[in-house]
């Protein structure tokens, strides 16, 4: 998945002080004074219908990819423009004919700094404007596996940087609307070394190593505020990501050098926000892919609660 903190953390409202959870997806900034600690557990549930071949049509699948995850952002501020972030996720996946995880698995764990460079001013139209700098860590199972499905990690540290946008408007009739746009890149800056079955699809008797390819995202979300408590959330996204390289040998000898097919998506995931108050709220909705190539088209319900300290 993808760099996602989303935490009420907006400016203040000119008319009313609007409260969010955040979007589904787009990821927010630090948190704007020192000392907050944010916490948002997510209960997701994933699965794949169909497969988008390399020209993009789409293509039955006989029981596709299931996962149940449980990731909880939590993010610290340090100071009044810089926190930390961090983001375990837990999961638990079976596919027909594949069989199923050995049991409760710990993924690669994103850990990011955020700065906050640019301060909003509504008045003047002056967004707010973050940096996110961060390495996600090899703590998943990504080699010498007992299933295929025990391969949650990539064996690699990879380099994550990110740009956000947010701003706010007031509508007529008292209505808030927030915008946000952001671009994220994530690059491998280590190799991960490969025995036996992996989750780079060798099988046994294999040694060498591996790479992810470089991936990324750009998105907007749009929440538009009803009343104080109520907000409807959607975000527009584009993935894209390079193949993964492969290389070594198998005990009979055998060599390989490949590099796999680049991918990318289109996904949309509206959602409903509700907050009893600035520091706590719930939102509820699904993310699916509509269009792209080379991936499994996924339907993705979740359900989260947003927590300010």
């Amino acid at each position: 998945m993808t760099i996602s903190a989303r935490a009420s953390d907006d400016e203040p409202q000119p008319k009313r002080e609007q409260w969010y959870t955040g979007s589904l997806i787009s990821p927010s900034g630090p948190q704007f004074k020192a000392g907050v600690l944010g916490i948002e557990p997510y209960l997701t549930y994933n699965q794949a219908v169909d497969y988008l071949g390399a020209n993009g049509s789409s293509a039955p699948m006989d029981g596709g990819q299931r996962t149940i995850s449980n990731s909880t952002m939590v993010k610290y501020g340090l100071t009044d423009h810089i926190s930390i972030q961090i983001f375990p996720a837990i999961s638990y996946g079976w596919k027909k004919h594949d069989g199923n995880t050995s049991g409760l698995k710990f993924g690669d764990m994103p850990v990011d700094f955020l700065w906050r460079f640019l301060d909003p001013d509504p008045k003047r139209y002056i967004p707010v404007m973050s940096l996110f700098v961060g390495m996600l860590m090899p703590t998943g199972d990504y080699s010498q596996l007992g299933r295929s499905q025990d391969g949650v990690g990539n064996g690699a540290y990879v380099f994550r940087t990110a740009l956000v946008e947010q701003s706010t408007y007031e509508l007529p009739h008292d209505y808030t609307l927030r915008l946000r746009m952001w671009g994220t890149f994530r690059r491998a800056v280590s190799s991960a070394q490969l025995q036996d079955m992996t989750s780079y699809g060798t099988t046994k008797g294999f040694v060498g190593r591996g790479r992810p390819g470089m991936n990324g995202q750009t998105g907007f979300s749009l929440e538009f505020g009803f009343n104080q408590r109520l907000v409807l959330a959607v975000d527009m996204v584009r993935d894209w990501s390079n193949g993964s390289r492969v290389w070594g040998s198998y005990r009979d000898g055998r060599r390989i050098d490949r590099i796999g097919a680049s991918s990318g998506d289109w996904m949309v995931a509206p959602a409903l926000e509700y907050s009893w108050s600035p520091r706590f709220g719930v939102i509820a909705g699904a993310s699916t892919f509509f269009a792209g190539h080379n991936t499994s088209l996924t339907v993705s319900p979740q359900i989260a609660v947003n927590m300010m300290f």
